[in-house]
């Protein structure tokens, strides 16, 4: 009875407006366009791509419009009550399904080419999302926070369900050398610097695929991953230790964007049966031992408090411009740290920015 309670809270907790690909209409304009790059395991399902594992990757494009009048951090779905409007919604100016892996890396390879930049920000979206919900989304944080590079969006088969969690997270497993595959047709297009942004379960996901490279090409197999950023990560903490130990030296920087409020997180928990989740520990301490970077962004909480970075537009303007630099949390990180406002401890190889307004600052508060 517990566990049904759990799962109908997640599901309330989940509870959003969904929406679906949208051609923009013929000559509608007001949208800035955003370019994703997508791989994807999901099974195709007549023109779409549903729920379904596919053995075989498929690689497509899409072109979105980004309204200007809306708030960050929001995706507006278009209403079925009116024509869609390209200053308020998020419409599909653009779709191309490539036949193959070769066609996917030549079109990567042009795109970067013409912006004259060898950056790539690969994107692996979180439990319960469609593949429009994956692919606008990634259309909206690489907008709303400025990312440099080529968006690459790796849409794995989540069932797109508040209670399919359970499916989801084999999902995961089953979606591992999916996406090894398409970090390395990323690479063959001529990307130097790959940066990875993981959300939710996502974050799962991209760890175990780190280790599934390492344990089979050995550690020169992340050589062009410079950079992680997990988002909300939904993973166990000695699970997520038992993979840093199989990685070994872990890309730099890897960033932990966490928060002690995150609902979903915690309903995570207590389904799975520990007490804390990777995106919601309580201390740095009991990751001290690895060399990363936690960001604690409890006192910015938005809606669940599970999209944090993406929704909150105070984050999105302290980090705009951050996310998909290589560097921006390397070297003398530790030492610039200071322009974020908040608390920075740091345990052994860790560091934790407890984030806080610049009111709470002020008033001597440097946490929630």
């Amino acid at each position: 009875m517990r566990v049904r309670k759990l799962l109908i809270v997640l599901a309330l907790a989940g509870c959003a407006a969904r929406g679906d690909f949208t051609m923009a209409p013929a000559g509608l304009s007001g949208g800035t366009p955003e370019t994703i790059f997508v791989g994807t395991t999901r099974m195709k399902d007549g023109e779409a791509y549903g729920f379904g594992r596919s053995g075989e990757p498929s690689f497509l494009r899409y072109d979105i419009a980004i309204p200007p009048d809306r708030e960050p951090g929001k995706v507006n779905w278009p209403p079925r009550t009116r024509k869609p409007d390209g200053r308020r919604d998020f419409l599909t100016l653009d779709q191309r399904d490539f036949g193959s892996a070769d066609a996917f890396s030549a079109a990567l390879r042009a795109a970067l080419k013409l912006r004259g930049q060898t950056d790539a920000v690969v994107y692996v979206h979180g439990f319960n999302n469609t593949m429009a919900e994956g692919v606008y989304r990634v259309a909206q944080m690489h907008h709303d926070l400025q990312v440099p590079g080529v968006a690459v969006h790796y849409a794995w088969p989540s069932r797109g369900s508040a209670l399919g969690y359970v499916y989801d997270r084999d999902s995961a497993l089953f979606a591992r050398s999916g996406l090894v595959t398409l970090l390395d047709e990323v690479e063959d297009a001529g990307a130097k610097d790959i940066v990875i942004v993981a959300h939710s379960m996502g974050a799962f996901l991209t760890m175990e695929g780190l280790r599934q490279m390492v344990l089979k090409d050995g550690p020169k197999a992340l050589d062009h991953i410079k950079g992680v950023v997990l988002i909300s990560p939904d993973l166990d903490l000695d699970v997520f230790r038992s993979q840093a130990k199989d990685i070994g030296k872990l890309p730099e920087p890897f960033v932990i964007f966490g928060s002690s409020k995150d609902r979903i997180l915690n309903i995570s928990a207590r389904l799975s049966g520990t007490g804390e989740r990777l995106g919601s520990m309580g201390s740095v301490a009991q990751i001290a031992d690895l060399n990363v970077i936690y960001l604690d962004t409890a006192a910015y909480t938005t809606g669940t408090g599970h999209l944090n970075l993406g929704e909150n537009p105070a984050l999105l303007k302290l980090f705009g411009g951050l996310v998909g630099i290589a560097d921006a949390f390397t070297a003398d990180a530790r030492g610039r740290v200071g322009l974020l406002p908040g608390l920075v401890l740091t345990v052994r190889n860790a560091t934790e920015i407890v984030l806080a307004p610049v009111g709470a600052i002020a008033e001597g508060r440097a946490a929630p």
